[in-house]
């Protein structure tokens, strides 16, 4: 259920923010009208079942913060930058209305692909998540069968040794050719990246060599990629993309990390801030959730989504409202996140 506070109410009553109270800024007067969502997955997609996240609207519209539950304090500090950028930063300039969108396809069934599918209408580049070759090339199959010149982009989410992405690599080249237009993040280790980029047919993208490495110098990055993955929240907000996006100079693609409708707002925007945007995004990612909280719904159409922002359904919040347990889990969170991790140039965007 939305949470509405008058001026004289304070959001939350634990001790560790009450103490976040006594600092400059109330924290009901950052994170207005905040809640927490917790929507099921239609499959276990990266391990998860279900997703929460706190939303909460400053003066320019709804923001989300939504870290995955293992993040530290350190690593959740770019995704509450983003989501104070979000809500207190306009947009930038916009250079087109709409984006091109890709299919995001879990490690379901073969027989469950045209169904999964239909929920991107319009959409000719699908993202598979794969483990190996054997246990995932009939699901490709059934991409085919559904969508026969589908541009397949297979993500392994640094799963394979450089032994194994040579066999599978091979082996999905013999048996489906040039239809990949690229394999992200085959492999952890930059050296076996450099190496694989060097010996296989196919264009190589990484996300978590960036994601998990921001701050780190990447102007040799294009040595063991040809595509650089990048999303709204874990690169730390529009702004900090921008900045990543020059330092790489790669073609990038723009990637969400299973938020609602309100996050992937932002990342329209930011893909439509690009001066040059040359492949499908991977920001339909709410077909991933039973249900989106959002409106309007982000979901793909004719192939594409239009950049709007998002704002909360009051009807989806109350259905998936979190426990108060897990509301105060995250109170806390974004309370510790702020009192010790928080960059002050950032705090000084709510003053």
């Amino acid at each position: 259920m939305l949470i509405k506070r008058s001026a004289t109410q304070t959001l939350v009553s634990s001790p560790s923010v009450l103490n976040f109270m006594s600092s400059h800024f109330a924290l009901r007067d950052i994170f207005n009208d905040c809640c927490v969502v917790a929507i099921p997955t239609k499959t276990d997609f990266r391990g998860i079942n279900i997703r929460e996240a706190f939303l909460f609207r400053g003066p320019q519209g709804w923001s989300e913060f939504a870290p995955f539950i293992e993040y530290n304090a350190a690593e959740s500090a770019r995704w509450l930058e983003a989501a104070i950028e979000g809500a207190y930063k306009p947009w930038p300039e916009l250079k087109r209305k709409s984006i091109p969108i890709n299919a995001t396809l879990p490690r379901i069934p073969a027989d469950q692909v045209a169904k999964f599918l239909n929920n991107y209408p319009g959409c000719t580049t699908i993202k598979m998540k794969v483990n190996d070759f054997e246990s995932d090339a009939d699901r490709l199959e059934a991409v085919l069968d559904f969508l026969p010149d589908a541009k397949v982009r297979l993500d392994v989410n640094a799963g394979w040794s450089l032994s194994q992405a040579r066999q599978y690599l091979h082996d999905y080249f013999m048996r489906f050719g040039h239809l990949f237009e690229y394999i992200e993040q085959p492999c952890e280790s930059l050296e076996d990246l450099a190496t694989l980029k060097s010996e296989v047919p196919m264009k190589i993208a990484v996300d978590e060599s960036i994601r998990k490495f921001i701050g780190s110098d990447f102007s040799s990055l294009s040595e063991i990629a040809d595509v650089a993955i990048l999303k709204w929240a874990p690169s730390g907000g529009i702004a900090a993309t921008h900045k990543l996006i020059s330092e790489i100079g790669l073609p990038t693609v723009i990637s969400s990390a299973i938020d609602t409708g309100i996050g992937i707002s932002h990342g329209l925007a930011l893909a439509a801030s690009l001066d040059s945007l040359e492949y499908a995004c991977g920001l339909g990612t709410t077909a991933l959730l039973v249900e989106d909280i959002a409106l309007p719904l982000m979901r793909p159409i004719a192939g594409v989504m239009d950049v709007v922002r998002g704002e909360p359904n009051p009807e989806a919040l109350a259905k998936y409202q979190a426990s108060a347990e897990r509301t105060q889990w995250w109170e806390n969170r974004v309370t510790e996140i702020w009192n010790t991790e928080l960059r002050e140039e950032v705090k000084g965007w709510v003053s």
